[in-house]
């Protein structure tokens, strides 16, 4: 009967190809059965995706349609795969996060997706349908799937009340809290300095010349002192935050959702200042060979609710389908450090990307100021 019950669900697509090859042998089903790779009159499609996206969970419709994943090349940063399909590699769908799509766009390698052939495009936030990076030049060369936020987490029972009741990000510059914090080691540090001082994100996240030199002094250099640490490991904040050493640091959701799991008193705040969002999506590339139907398969398949339901529960990451967490397990939500998941995207700051120049002049700013620590 278990056997039945294994290629049955192999049939229709429920399990994941992992767990197919970790099943197949204890029921005697030879690798033979298993499905192969989704074939079309082109070729299969092709996808270039993060480590740990190469999963059914993911593309769910797209394999019980197709019966197959899809071809996958894992890439660990967008300039990699950049490089790739610029050399010459045929991908079809590109997973890259808002900031980096114009470099596809101006290389020539992006091209615009229909969404009426989405029919998961109305349920996602209108605050991402129309975002930087997803329209580009009046045309959609995204669709957002994934997403999370850039906060505060803190130990509610060892934070002063205060800062529960009127949550800011004016913590990390607080000598008070000196040593009892930890920032990312970024350049946002000096950005949300500025916001502290008054200054929008649309205005600080373009810093440069004189305006930035005098950010970098006053905030950026608060911020390196008061932190015990910048941090560029998210375990490392995460065991911090466990033992007590730090009370409250930048961290995204998952960090929240990790420690909750474990039983330490941890919350999300939603800073008076903002809290930030980043998102990545699928785009179209110019370069696959695959038919491109197969394509808006693919990228659906990411943008339905079931897709969003398992992301939420597997990873603590949100999704752009706002019915995924009508699905999702209310208590994997809650983990999240969300409560109100339209109200949340409604009032959040998206980052925005600055050009080549400034980026490259913040980036030597931000190390002349740890340097001066050193």
């Amino acid at each position: 009967m278990q056997r039945v019950k294994f290629i049955d669900r192999m049939a229709q697509g429920k399990l994941t190809r992992r767990e197919m090859l970790q099943s197949a042998g204890a029921f005697g089903v030879g690798l033979a059965a298993l499905p192969r790779k989704a074939k079309a009159a082109g070729g299969p499609l092709t996808c270039l995706e993060w480590g740990g996206y190469d999963e059914e969970g993911y593309i769910g419709s797209y394999v019980a349609k197709h019966g197959a994943l899809p071809d996958f090349s894992i890439f660990s940063g967008e300039e990699e795969a950049l490089a790739k399909v610029r050399a010459g590699f045929a991908a079809d769908v590109m997973h890259p996060c808002n900031y980096s799509v114009s470099r596809f766009v101006n290389a020539g390698l992006a091209k615009e997706i229909d969404t009426a052939r989405l029919s998961n495009w109305a349920d996602v936030f209108p605050s991402l349908q129309t975002a930087e990076g997803v329209v580009l030049d009046g045309k959609v060369v995204m669709a957002p799937a994934d997403w999370g936020n850039s906060s505060i987490a803190y130990r509610s029972d060892l934070i002063d009340p205060a800062f529960a009741a009127d949550p800011s990000w004016s913590i990390f510059y607080d000598e008070a809290y000196s040593g009892k914090v930890s920032m990312l080691d970024n350049e946002l540090v000096i950005q949300i300095g500025a916001m502290v001082g008054g200054m929008p994100y649309g205005e600080a996240y373009n810093l440069s010349g004189d305006a930035l030199a005098a950010a970098a002094k006053d905030w950026g250099t608060k911020g390196v002192n008061v932190s015990r640490f910048l941090w560029t490991d998210a375990s490392e904040v995460q065991q911090a935050m466990a033992s007590g050493e730090i009370v409250a640091a930048y961290a995204w959701n998952d960090l929240v959702k990790n420690l909750k799991a474990e039983g330490i008193p941890v919350e999300y705040a939603v800073p008076k200042e903002g809290m930030f969002t980043w998102f990545c999506g699928l785009t179209l590339l110019n370069s696959g060979k695959a038919d491109e139907a197969l394509a808006y398969d693919f990228i659906d398949a990411w943008l339905s609710p079931e897709t969003g339901k398992y992301l939420i529960e597997a990873s603590g990451y949100g999704h752009a389908n706002r019915k995924s967490f009508e699905i999702a397990d209310p208590a994997e939500v809650a983990a999240m450090g969300i409560s109100d998941p339209d109200a949340l995207m409604a009032s959040a700051v998206l980052f925005l990307t600055p050009t080549d120049e400034v980026q490259v002049e913040q980036n030597r700013v931000w190390g002349d100021i740890k340097a001066l620590k050193m």
